[in-house]
C-alpha cells in the first residue's frame, strides 16, 4: 500500500504547509510533490524503474500537457480582460435588462456573478469586479448590508463550478495522468452542473426579493438599454470563443465537417502522431483533431486583444510591465499545475490506482452515500485551503472513490467540482467573504450563518444529486 501512503503524505503536507504555515499553494504543492518524491526514493518502485527517472519522467510529462498550458492561458487571459473595461459594460448591459425589475440588483448581481465565473473563474476577482458595482446598487434598493454582501460572496463559487478554470485543469490533469478520463469529457457535465448551480442561485434570488420586498434599481442608477447595449454589444462576443469550439467538435456540424474532411472515415492501420503517441486503426472524431481546452483559451485572448484594444499597453515596456504584473499569478497557478500533475504520475508509478481499487472494493456504499461523504469530505477541505488547493490534494481520488461506486468519471468530476465551489461560501477562511465584506462595510461575521444556509450547506446537496443523477449532466 505504499501509493496510498505516499498520498496520505501528500495531502498532509500540503494542508500543514498551507493552512498551518499559511505559505502560498504553489510552495505548498512542491512540498508534496517532494514527499511524494521521498516514497519514490527510499519505499522503492516497481523492478526496473529508478526514482530518479521516474521523478524525471513524472515532471516532463506534466510540463507537456496540454493542460498546464490551458492553464497558464486561462489565468493570463483573466488577467489582461481585467485591464479592460469588456465586463463593465457587461454589466450596465445587465443592469439596463434586469434592474428595473424588483429586485432587479440582486439578479444581476447573481446573472453577472454565472458570466463572470465562466469567463474569469477567481472567485475574489468575481466577488471584487461584481461587488464593487452591484453592492451599491442593492444597498440603494433596500437591501441589508450582510445580505448585500452574502448575495455576492456567494456567486463566487460560479468560478469554479463552470469551466475552464484552473482548477478544473488541476483535477484534469491529475485524472487524466492515471488513464481515468480525457481532458475535453469533463466539459459537457461541468457546464451543465454550472447551469444548474446557476438555477438555484437565481431561484434563491427571487425567494429572498419577495422575503425582503426588494424594490427595483432606482432609475438614475441605471443606463437606458438602448444606451446600454451601443456602449457594450461587444461584450457579448466573450461567448464567441466557447461556443465555436463546441459547435466544431459536437453536434450536426461537427459531423458535417467531419465527414467532408476524412476525419470520421475508418483508418486501415494505425497511425504515429510525431510525439510518439500511436492512434489505433479506428474511426477519429472531431475532438479529436480540435482541442477544446487549447483552442478555447487561444481564441479567447485573440479576441480580448481585439475588445480592449484601446485599454491594453502599446508599447514594448508597457507589455513587459503588464507580463511582469501577472506573472505571481503564473508562477503560482504554473506550480500548482505542474506540481500536482508530477505528483499523480509518480503516485501512478507506485501503484496508487490499483491499491485504491483494492481499498474502495472493500467499501460496500451506495453511490448516494458515498457523495455524501465525499462531499462533506471536500467542503471541510475547502475550508482552510482554496478549491485549487483542494482539488491538487484530494481531486482525483475523490472522483475515483465516486467512480467506484458507480458514477461515471466525468459526472463524478463535474459533482467533485461542485462540491470544491462552496469555498467562497465556506465561513471562516473564504477570501470572496471579506472582499464582499469590504466593499458592503459590514462585519464579516454577520454573514457566516446565511451563506452555510443559503450557499454552502445547497450547494454541497446539489453536487450530492449530480453525482447521483437526480440532476442529468
Amino acid at each position: 500500500m505504499l501509493g496510498v501512503w505516499a498520498l496520505v503524505a501528500f495531502v498532509v503536507v500540503i494542508v500543514v504547509w498551507n493552512a498551518l504555515f499559511k505559505r502560498n499553494i504553489g510552495e505548498s504543492m512542491i512540498m508534496g510533490f517532494l514527499a511524494v518524491c521521498a516514497f519514490a526514493v527510499f519505499g522503492g518502485l516497481p523492478e526496473g524503474e529508478s526514482a530518479g527517472g521516474a521523478i524525471r519522467a513524472a515532471v516532463l510529462d506534466s510540463l507537456q500537457e496540454e493542460v498546464t498550458f490551458a492553464g497558464l492561458a486561462f489565468v493570463f487571459m483573466s488577467f489582461v480582460l481585467a485591464r479592460t473595461p469588456v465586463l463593465d459594460r457587461l454589466i450596465d448591459l445587465l443592469n439596463s435588462v434586469l434592474g428595473r425589475l424588483p429586485g432587479g440588483s440582486v439578479f444581476t448581481a447573481t446573472v453577472a456573478g454565472g458570466i463572470f465565473g465562466a469567463i474569469a473563474h477567481v472567485g475574489a476577482a468575481v466577488t471584487a469586479a461584481v461587488g464593487s458595482v452591484t453592492v451599491p446598487w442593492m444597498k440603494k434598493s433596500g437591501v441589508r448590508p450582510e445580505l448585500a454582501a452574502t448575495v455576492v460572496a456567494g456567486g463566487a463559487g460560479m468560478g469554479v463550478s463552470f469551466p475552464f478554470s484552473a482548477t478544473m485543469f488541476i483535477l484534469v490533469g491529475g485524472l487524466a495522468a492515471q488513464g481515468a478520463m480525457e481532458p475535453d469529457e469533463i466539459v459537457k457535465p461541468l457546464a451543465l452542473a454550472g447551469l444548474w448551480c446557476l438555477g438555484y442561485r437565481l431561484a434563491l434570488a427571487y425567494w429572498l426579493v419577495r422575503r425582503n420586498k426588494i424594490a427595483p434599481i432606482a432609475p438614475e442608477d441605471r443606463l437606458p438599454l438602448r444606451r446600454s447595449l451601443g456602449n457594450g454589444w461587444t461584450s457579448l462576443l466573450l461567448f464567441v470563443p466557447i461556443i465555436v469550439p463546441l459547435v466544431l467538435t459536437r453536434g450536426p456540424l461537427a459531423t458535417a465537417l467531419g465527414n467532408w474532411s476524412g476525419v470520421g472515415d475508418d483508418l486501415k492501420s494505425p497511425v504515429e502522431l510525431a510525439d510518439g503517441t500511436t492512434l489505433p486503426a479506428a474511426p477519429f472524431a472531431m475532438p479529436d483533431v480540435i482541442s477544446l481546452i487549447t483552442w478555447i483559451p487561444v481564441l479567447m485572448i485573440a479576441l480580448v486583444f481585439v475588445l480592449g484594444r484601446k485599454h491594453l499597453p502599446r508599447t514594448a515596456s508597457g507589455w513587459l510591465d503588464t507580463i511582469g504584473g501577472a506573472a505571481p499569478s503564473f508562477g503560482v497557478i504554473g506550480v500548482t499545475i505542474v506540481a500536482a500533475f508530477s505528483a499523480s504520475n509518480l503516485l501512478g508509478d507506485l501503484g496508487l490506482a490499483g491499491q485504491l481499487e483494492t481499498v474502495l472494493s472493500g467499501l460496500d456504499a451506495p453511490a448516494w452515500l458515498m457523495a455524501i461523504a465525499i462531499g462533506v469530505i471536500i467542503v471541510a477541505i475547502a475550508i482552510p485551503l482554496t478549491a485549487s488547493a483542494t482539488m491538487a490534494a484530494v481531486g482525483p481520488v475523490a472522483v475515483i472513490a465516486l467512480a467506484g461506486a458507480g458514477v461515471p468519471v466525468p459526472v463524478a468530476a463535474a459533482a467533485v467540482l461542485i462540491f470544491a465551489s462552496t469555498e467562497g461560501a465556506s465561513p471562516p477562511s473564504g477570501a470572496p467573504i471579506y472582499v464582499a465584506a469590504g466593499i458592503a462595510r459590514v462585519d464579516p461575521v454577520k454573514m457566516f450563518v446565511p451563506l452555510l444556509k443559503y450557499y454552502c450547506a445547497p450547494i454541497l446537496g446539489m453536487g450530492v444529486l449530480i453525482a447521483t443523477g437526480a440532476l442529468p449532466v
